[in-house]
């Protein structure tokens, strides 16, 4: 509809554009008095015809007065301008005065084009919009007859864009199994003589923004085979049947071009478990799935075809489609550790002109936690502050500045605050900043401040000094109290009638610790080393129910006991400490309320001496 509408409003631009010239074109004559023949006679008569023009059945008569005034007549068919002139009893030297008299007989296609423009103009505008809204019917048919077609792209990257394992930054092992993958499509003959079979599925399993969708770029840059990339949601439609025969169609493309690479983006769109009792025996999603585990692995052999497929719900995924001869091999890809972050900053700063303060290894500390992708964020990020105060160079401050953007989101500098909301901001802040300071599992404080980003009012950013891979019970009770901190100063100082809805998301945080060392990590000692709750996700009625209860309910009595146990010790371990460290709590107070920000050594600094 929208491509006859286009067309529709061409030819109407078209036509007008015509009209237009036309006009223009025929704005300098003088358009013609049209009279009947009496008045043509009259002027014969009275000799004050200067010029006769005759032109079929058209009499042009320009008169010599001042303006020149032409007169338009018509006369019969058949007759020339003699005849009915003298019909009309005009004597012979009448006629015989008029200077000029000139008689122009039209040719017959300029005859019949002129008896037919009238009738012939609408006929060819009405046949051609027949013909744009067939052709745009036979566009809806052969869209209609390719429903089942699988929209799969064949990779067609120039070598400017192309992407190899050189631009993979860390994650060592995945590229070692990739780069066998890449090595048996290439030389499979050395492999064959071992007796190996070429895998038929490689799954990229790891949190968003690992890099799986660029290990699968970088596979299909060093491959030398048709590499066929779709996403797995392209194979869902509202109608059964045609994701299967996407499937089909997707599977018999690569076989065409065998040896090739298949490259499923978000494969659990289409690959979770199925028998849910959701849908139907008929579902849409499981008769895709059924088809991609017979092309995979089915009756038929699957030669030379390789399927890759990333996700980061593995734990969704059908168990058939994970079994081997599907996907043979599992590959995690991790969240980077500091020596990847830093070639990770390396491979995103290469465009960007960093200033000398600007340390990627120090960074790289910084940052632990942070996946590639949030990495490039961060030092775009810089880039966008260093353009916008007018810098040629991207400096640390930026960077540091951009850390903080990534993690709590942009400062909130317009925003008013009363004295009073200050004062209440910089205990809370304080709360934290002193507690996570003397309690020694607790990350090292780097900066606290009471201007707002994001949702937060205020904030007080600790970081760790290096990755840490597992956590312990007693790092789960600092935090938990340094969590408590906030809301245990605003309680101290201002009483329980005063307390304010700031310390609701640490109320959320320490919760859920507590929920987890209790139900996850057997961290109790009344209920000992067990897994409470089955962690199956499922989806019904816009609901999602993430814990299938596997206990009674006196059991659950108890983890109730154990949870506010866990809460009320860190809430009474944060008030020893600002209880014994109140001073100094006090003077953070007083320097946040004059500065708004305090940096780490600054911080230390105060928390030393007071």
């Amino acid at each position: 509809m929208k491509n006859l509408i286009k067309n529709f409003g061409i030819v109407f631009l078209v036509l007008l554009s015509m009209a237009a010239i036309w006009s223009f074109s025929s704005s300098d004559n003088k358009e013609p008095e049209v009279v009947g023949f009496n008045r043509l006679v009259e002027e014969v008569n009275n000799n004050t015809v200067k010029s006769i023009d005759v032109e079929g059945n058209i009499i042009f008569a320009t008169l010599n007065n001042e303006d020149e005034t032409v007169l338009k007549v018509q006369k019969e068919y058949g007759q020339t301008f003699l005849e009915v002139i003298e019909g009309y009893g005009v004597p012979k030297e009448k006629i015989e005065a008029i200077p000029e008299l000139k008689v122009k007989d039209q040719s017959g296609f300029a005859f019949w084009l002129g008896a037919l423009a009238p009738y012939l103009f609408p006929i060819i505008l009405i046949g051609g919009l027949i013909f744009m809204m067939t052709r745009q019917v036979q566009g809806v048919n052969k869209s209609a007859m390719g429903f089942g077609q699988s929209a799969a792209k064949q990779n067609k990257t120039d070598e400017k864009n192309k992407k190899t394992f050189k631009d993979v930054a860390g994650a060592l092992e995945a590229k070692e199994e990739l780069e066998e993958i890449v090595d048996f499509l290439r030389n499979p003959k050395k492999f064959s003589d071992m007796g190996a079979k070429i895998p038929k599925g490689v799954l990229l399993m790891g949190p968003p923004g690992t890099g799986k969708t660029l290990l699968a770029k970088a596979v299909a840059g060093e491959a030398d085979v048709p590499f066929f990339h779709i996403s797995g949601s392209e194979f869902v439609e509202m109608f059964v049947g045609v994701g299967a025969s996407r499937v089909r169609d997707l599977f018999n493309k690569a076989k065409k071009t065998a040896p090739a690479i298949i490259f499923i983006d978000e494969i659990d769109a289409v690959g979770r478990k199925r028998g849910a009792g959701l849908g139907g025996s008929h579902d849409e999603r499981e008769q895709t799935l059924n088809q991609i585990l017979v092309e995979m692995d089915g009756f038929e052999p699957n030669l030379g075809v390789i399927v890759i497929a990333a996700t980061n719900r593995p734990d969704v995924l059908d168990s058939a489609l994970l079994r081997p001869g599907r996907f043979d091999r599992r590959v995690v890809i991790e969240k980077p550790d500091m020596k990847d972050r830093e070639e990770i900053l390396n491979v995103h700063a290469k465009d960007k002109p960093l200033a000398k303060d600007v340390d990627l290894k120090n960074l790289a500390e910084r940052t632990p936690g942070f996946t590639g992708a949030d990495l490039e964020n961060l030092l775009n990020e810089a880039a966008i502050f260093a353009v916008r105060e007018g810098k040629k160079e991207v400096s640390e401050e930026h960077v540091l500045e951009s850390i903080e953007k990534v993690l709590l989101g942009p400062q909130k500098k317009s925003r008013i605050m009363t004295e009073k909301d200050k004062e209440m901001t910089a205990y809370h802040e304080a709360g934290h900043a002193v507690v996570g300071h003397f309690l020694k599992n607790c990350d090292p404080v780097r900066k606290v401040s009471i201007i707002g980003r994001g949702m937060a009012g205020g904030y007080t950013l600790s970081m760790p000094e290096a990755d840490v891979r597992y956590r312990t019970i007693a790092m789960f009770k600092d935090d938990m109290a340094m969590a408590l901190g906030g809301y245990v100063a605003e309680k101290m100082i201002y009483g329980d009638d005063h307390l304010s809805t700031g310390p609701s998301s640490d109320l959320k945080t320490a919760t859920q610790s507590a929920k987890a060392m209790v139900l996850r990590y057997g961290m109790s000692d009344k209920l000992g080393p067990r897994n409470y709750g089955e962690n199956e996700e499922m989806i019904f009625l816009a609901q999602e129910i993430h814990e299938k209860k596997n206990y009674s309910e006196k059991t659950a009595e108890l983890i109730d006991d154990e949870i506010n146990g866990l809460i009320e010790e860190a809430s009474r371990r944060a008030k020893e400490v600002l209880t014994k460290e109140k001073d100094k709590m006090n003077a953070l107070v007083a320097k946040l309320l004059k500065t708004e920000t305090v940096e780490q050594e600054e911080f230390n600094k105060i928390m030393n001496e007071g």
